[in-house]
């Protein structure tokens, strides 16, 4: 591989000349800037991206923290962050934290170590103070998913209390009277929302909750949907608050012989690949999970390059899928307030 040296003795410059071309120092001349290139051309030079950062002491990488990458709904996120920095000429540092306050503040302070130029941050712990820490070493955070505490941050996520009465007010209508809940971890926004969503409803109709906690979990929903067969036996709808929930609440229900949606109907908030590829399809509540990443990364390129000051959240809505699991609306596609567009900022 040529060197910058050899790139220097072709174009018949210094290699200082060669290092200010490369970083795009408007001071070069246009002569010596077409030797340089010309000579980077022939010799087909490629620069040293790790000893550039080093020498500038500042990366052109960019860090992306999610609480659980076997969730597809991260799993898509970060494909859809990772295409748009590729393209334009960013890299991206993936970690993933478990939902866990202490490996979250492990992974930012790493971060904050190896000088990214930013972080988008589905938080485990929104008032993590490394966090903070970051933005005040100049480096922006967008909170993806989920909101953080300080205001500084800007944020990206969906109107989670809407999508769960937006489940909850589609099986009342159906016809369903016992409706229970596959909570996720209410410590969590997305958590605490979606049950407060589904208790709005079912209080508004005074109808009973019936509520199980399966903390985002495979096989913790599967035992919570077990409880909650066993505590409530007349159930005739069930909600499970996130897609990983879902599999373990069809297990359950299959292994207690509950057929779907003859038995109990079913809706699941978040619609992952294979919703529609079980038997019977599921019905969910989708996000515009590429959306709303490229918004996230739109937002953090705006602070990189200095074209913004204040923070914005940007709130989108879910799409309604309707689909057998719920035995009660024709198959179909219907929308949840917006079909899935931003439905504001500030």
């Amino acid at each position: 591989m040529a060197t910058i040296r050899e790139v220097a003795a072709r174009a018949r410059v210094s290699s200082a000349t060669v290092s200010r071309v490369l970083n795009g120092d408007e001071r070069v001349s246009a002569a010596y800037r077409e030797r340089v290139l010309q000579a980077i051309s022939e010799l087909g030079y490629r620069p040293n991206r790790i000893a550039r950062s080093l020498r500038r002491r500042k990366t052109d990488t960019i860090g992306v923290v999610v609480p659980d990458i076997e969730n597809p709904h991260f799993t898509r996120a970060v494909r859809a962050i990772e295409d748009a920095a590729y393209r334009q000429g960013f890299r991206v540092v993936l970690c993933n934290t478990d939902e866990t306050p202490e490996k979250q503040r492990a992974y930012l302070e790493v971060l904050a170590a190896e000088q990214v130029v930013g972080v988008i941050l589905a938080p485990a712990d929104p008032g993590d103070a490394t966090i903070s820490d970051l933005i005040d070493l100049g480096i922006p955070v967008v909170a993806f998913d989920r909101s953080v505490d300080d205001p500084r941050a800007d944020a990206v996520f969906a109107d989670n209390v809407h999508a769960a009465r937006v489940a909850a007010e589609h099986l009342i209508n159906g016809g369903c009277q016992s409706i229970g809940f596959v909570a996720g971890r209410v410590e969590i926004q997305t958590g605490a929302d979606r049950l407060a969503g589904y208790r709005e409803v079912m209080e508004s109709h005074a109808l009973p909750v019936a509520i199980a906690y399966g903390e985002f979990r495979l096989d913790a929903a599967y035992h919570a949907t077990k409880r909650l067969l066993a505590d409530h036996p007349a159930l005739d709808c069930i909600i499970v608050a996130n897609n990983l929930m879902a599999i373990g609440a069809l297990r359950a229900l299959r292994e207690a012989g509950r057929r779907v949606p003859e038995d109990i109907a079913m809706v699941s908030i978040d619609d992952p690949p294979w919703a529609d590829l079980v038997d019977p399809p599921l019905t969910t509540l989708g996000q515009p999970i590429q959306q709303m990443a490229r918004s996230a990364f739109d937002l953090l390129i705006d602070r990189i390059s200095h074209q913004r000051t204040q923070s914005r959240f940007v709130i989108f809505n879910f799409e309604l899928r309707v689909r057998r699991s719920c035995g009660t609306v024709t198959a179909g596609i219907g929308p949840a307030a917006g079909a899935g567009l931003p439905s504001g900022s500030d």
